[in-house]
């Protein structure tokens, strides 16, 4: 059920904003999951990405990349 701008939690919505704003985060997660596919590329980015921090300071955690690369493609 969407809770902040069509997405779970402010957090999920601010790290999608980066990951599809940023060209150079964007890049990456695109080219992740054209490669590895979606699960695998959920699970890579989440290893990458996880727990670090927008400079909003919201963590990417798995449901924020989620929400972020689910129509990447």
């Amino acid at each position: 059920m969407a809770k902040y701008n069509g997405y779970t939690s402010w957090n999920a919505w601010n790290v999608s904003l980066w990951i599809n704003n940023d060209e150079v985060l964007y890049h990456h997660a695109r080219d992740t999951v054209m490669s590895l596919g979606y699960p695998r590329a959920l699970r890579h980015l989440t290893v990458i990405w996880g727990g670090r921090k927008t400079p909003d300071g919201a963590v990417f955690n798995r449901t924020g990349i989620k929400q972020a690369i689910e129509d990447i493609l």
